[in-house]
């Protein structure tokens, strides 16, 4: 069990396996026939070959593990350490399946917070370029919140917090890029749909300055000068230094406008409640 669970800690950290002295030598003849090995011996054969980065063997041995000898402690052991190395060769799926029948079987053990962790990260390390569907996106954001809600106390905790926050923050990247694309061409009611989603939803991400900032764009084309305004005053109060605010200034100064909070509209709303603490 120890050597499991330094096997475990070591993968989490990017270190690789430690080798076990029983499978030393290198050659595979060494090892007795599948069928009539005990399971610690098709445990041990799994691990060398994950030792050798023969990926597609060692998960198929962790397999035949659980397949010959379902019931045995080893059968869990393997189980988990399929799933890391179906993770390790890049086998998403198989990995994510893994994990998941390590959690249905055995939600209270040990490892099931390391097994909901490699779940996570079976989406997390699919997420695409901004420019590609974000659905994998919303699966990592909800597995990694599970991590962080059920098993806030383990050693996965903390990664799985920053992974939630750099994912998070691909979304707003996401909503950006199609906001651009709508201001560059002109289609200005889309493009604040979309920095609006930004200053609404992801107000916590580094995006937010930058979407105020093409709010401001967006409605002084418009002609809606109370709404730019209001924009450029979010922006002052929450990033005056920033280079967004003062390309927002000028842009608002040369029309001989200046930000401040104007009219009734959704920005006057956030407005008072960000900055006024005017919630009601």
């Amino acid at each position: 069990m120890q050597l499991r669970k330094h096997a475990i800690r070591y993968a989490v950290l990017g270190l690789g396996l430690i080798g076990l002295a029983a499978c030393g030598g290198g050659n595979r003849e060494e090892f007795p026939p599948l069928e009539t090995s005990p399971p610690d011996a098709i445990y041990d054969r799994a691990e060398f070959e994950l030792e050798q980065n023969n990926l597609e063997v060692a998960a198929r041995y962790f397999g035949e593990v659980e397949r010959l000898y379902p019931y045995s402690e080893f059968a869990k052991r393997a189980l988990i350490m399929q799933a890391f190395t179906f993770h390790r060769d890049g086998d998403y799926e198989n990995s994510r399946i893994a994990a998941q029948r390590y959690l249905d079987f055995y939600p209270a053990d040990e490892d099931a917070a390391y097994a909901q962790y490699l779940l996570a990260l079976s989406y997390y390390d699919q997420i695409d370029a901004i420019g590609r569907d974000q659905g994998l996106t919303f699966q990592a954001l909800q597995a990694l919140r599970t991590v962080i809600e059920v098993y806030p106390g383990s050693e996965y905790a903390k990664s799985s917090i920053l992974k939630f926050d750099l994912a998070f923050d691909h979304l707003a990247a996401k909503e950006m890029e199609i906001g651009r694309y709508y201001l560059k061409r002109k289609h200005y009611t889309a493009a604040i749909n979309r920095f609006r989603v930004v200053v609404e939803d992801f107000q916590t991400t580094t995006h937010t300055p930058e979407a105020l900032h093409r709010l401001v764009e967006a409605y002084l084309s418009l002609g809606l000068t109370d709404e730019a305004q209001t924009a450029g005053a979010i922006l002052g109060f929450n990033y005056q230094g920033s280079e967004w605010y003062n390309a927002s200034f000028q842009l608002l100064t040369e029309r001989g406008l200046v930000p401040e909070a104007q009219g009734t509209g959704w920005l006057s709303t956030i407005y008072r409640q960000v900055i006024r603490g005017e919630w009601l």
